[in-house]
């Protein structure tokens, strides 16, 4: 498979692994459970999805994961495990920031909308967000947000699509914007084509000193690509 990308997702719930090859998926395992199985299921994933397609991690082209926010605990079993198959296989690393994912997903789904804003679950009704336009430009970046009734207020009138773990919470909330509750999970099946975009580009983790996006504090700025 000379081609193929292993795709890893540890940041949520959803323990989920995923093969490509060209940016096509080849195989897929994953679930979801409130208890973290990621310790417990994330190398059995990985054995599965590399030998029912008979090749082993040296016949990869990279290996790939999301990167956070997410999970404390499940970020630090996901990069592990990535770093592992890259120094042990030779390979190179690729992460690929978990709300990117989340927004590229649901452009995929529904490419409507002028505003899209994940959100991943952080504790009661804050979220991890980011605000992305209809281009995918990153109007605003990761930060923290505690959910109430002035959320977004300066983007009232816009069309927006929110989704992932944290925004069914957040609908009633937000009910008074146009905004629509999209079903777009964080998942390995998400990261075939920007891996491949990345792969190409040769834009690769440093397998030593890589650590996943835990949360920065947000940064205003300009719109930017995020294949930059």
């Amino acid at each position: 498979m000379k081609n193929g990308i292993l795709c890893i997702e540890t940041a949520t719930k959803n323990c989920s692994v995923a093969l490509f090859e060209d940016g096509h998926l080849v195989s897929c395992r994953e679930e979801s459970s409130t208890e973290y199985i990621h310790s417990e299921k994330l190398a059995q994933f990985i054995d599965e999805v590399l030998t029912e397609n008979k090749i082993t991690a040296k016949n990869l082209a990279a290996v790939s994961l999301a990167s956070g926010p997410g999970s404390y605990t499940g970020l630090r079993i996901g990069v592990s495990t990535a770093k592992g198959i890259g120094v042990g296989a030779g390979i190179p690393l690729i992460a690929i920031p978990n709300l990117v994912q989340l927004a590229l997903a649901a452009k995929t789904i529904d490419d409507s909308f002028e505003l899209y804003i994940p959100m991943l679950d952080a504790r009661r009704m804050e979220v991890f967000t980011a605000v992305f336009t209809a281009n995918l430009e990153v109007l605003e970046n990761t930060y923290a947000k505690e959910i109430d009734a002035d959320s977004f207020n300066d983007l009232a009138g816009k069309k927006i699509a929110i989704f992932g773990d944290g925004a069914e919470k957040c609908l009633e909330t937000l009910n008074w914007l146009n905004v629509e509750l999209l079903e777009v999970q964080c998942s390995a099946r998400n990261l075939g084509q920007i891996t491949l975009t990345k792969l190409i580009e040769k834009k690769f983790e440093d397998l030593a000193y890589f650590e996943p996006f835990y949360l920065k504090d947000f940064i205003a700025g300009t719109p930017k690509k995020i294949f930059k």
